[in-house]
């Protein structure tokens, strides 16, 4: 390997530099300070786990995601995370437990084998909320009003918030009894809007052709809020949890609006990416700058039965770097002094005096004589009549 290569990083792999990461690191303490006025309390997991702990429950989508590695104590395997849902999860279950709902948020780096969702990135830092513990739909708009309030505070804008319902393609496959492999092919075919390949499909497997109308009609019911006048026609006769599920979504919908009157709302009944262990509502965030999801979320109650302790469970997550390249804040910084060099009690004073109003203050070493621009100071300090005074580099 040349010297020059051996320094690449990875494909997918990124690092963030100044003035970047001053820039990421307000905005996740603003939106931190964001999920704790939702009452959201802040965890930290490790970045690995046992493995067996590690991919239980929603964590088994995980497993070919996940990097594996032998634990030179124990001899155990171990993985670094993915996805940071599934510990959280263990968390609400094992070490916060309560019988009352409980609001938990995170953020932390995750790692992919290979590239995923978040814009081809395999590190994204991984920021989120979940609630445990509440069953009812109020339960999924207040995540969804709490992500809208997170993206409102990184400056995203012109957000629209896409709502569907897992519980409608499981229904339909469940009373046909397609079986798991039919079932994940025609999955395929509904997440590619494939409706002539959807079609060979079902026909090939000798599907009835009102299960066949029905499973095709999920592909055509997208659109605003009307769509579930025509979900309700192009599904009847479908089995009762079909429609019990389209009543969700319609109250979801009321009671969202309540919370952000102003939200965009798009449905789509045949957008089922992470199905395998989503068990009721999901969601995702788009905005047109980006062209593709900023956020993902959903319902998913098992999750706690596969913790030995069985929860109602529903959150979110999204990338905070995606959100940093989002971002519309303009950002006024105050400018970089260059102080010079000396334990003087009125220079330190002066130091300090500007540090506390929020100027980013270099001091000069002893012996350092170059340019303020050098240093990327825009500004220096100095003395003048007895007193200490910025001037312009």
């Amino acid at each position: 390997m040349s010297v020059v290569n051996r320094w690449l990083l990875p494909d997918g792999v990124d690092e963030v530099l100044p003035p970047q990461a001053r820039v990421l690191e307000a905005l996740r303490r603003r939106l931190l300070d964001v999920c704790e006025r939702w009452g959201y309390e802040l965890v930290i997991p490790p970045i690995v786990e046992y493995l067996d702990s590690l991919l239980s429950g929603i964590g088994e989508d995980l497993d070919l995601q996940t990097f594996k590695l032998i634990d030179q104590v124990t001899g155990r395997l171990m993985g670094v995370r993915a996805d940071i849902t599934p510990q959280v999860a263990r968390i609400d279950a094992h070490r916060l437990v309560t019988e009352n709902p409980q609001r938990l948020c995170y953020i932390g780096p995750v790692v992919h084998t290979l590239p995923d969702k978040f814009a081809g990135s395999r590190n994204p830092l991984q920021i989120g909320a979940e609630l445990y513990g509440h069953a009812g739909i109020e339960a999924d708009a207040e995540v969804i009003a709490l992500l809208l309030e997170v993206l409102a505070a990184a400056e995203v804008r012109n957000v629209t918030i896409e709502l569907g319902h897992i519980g409608l393609f499981h229904a339909i496959c469940e009373a046909a009894d397609l079986g798991g492999e039919l079932e994940s092919r025609v999955l395929d075919r509904l997440l590619m809007k494939d409706a002539s390949g959807l079609a060979s499909e079902l026909e090939a497997a000798r599907v009835s052709a009102d299960v066949a109308e029905r499973l095709q009609a999920l592909i055509e019911l997208n659109g605003d809020i009307a769509v579930l006048g025509h979900a309700r026609d192009a599904l009847a006769g479908a089995p009762p949890s079909v429609m019990a599920a389209l009543d969700e979504v319609a109250r979801l919908a009321d009671v969202l609006l309540a919370h952000a009157p102003s939200v965009d709302l798009h449905l789509d009944f045949a957008e089922l990416r992470g199905y395998r262990y989503h068990t009721g509502i999901m969601f995702a965030a788009y905005t047109p700058e980006a062209g593709r999801a900023i956020a993902w979320g959903g319902r998913y109650d098992n999750i706690g039965s596969s913790f030995g302790r069985a929860r109602s469970a529903t959150g979110f997550s999204t990338d905070l770097k995606t959100l940093v390249a989002l971002s519309q804040t303009e950002r006024v910084e105050l400018g970089r002094i260059l102080a010079p060099a000396g334990t003087a009690p009125d220079l330190l004073a002066a130091i300090r005096e500007y540090r506390n109003i929020g100027y980013t203050v270099v001091q000069a070493l002893p012996g350092q004589h170059g340019a303020a621009a050098e240093m990327g100071c825009q500004q220096r300090l100095v003395e003048r009549n007895g007193a200490w005074q910025v001037d312009d580099a």
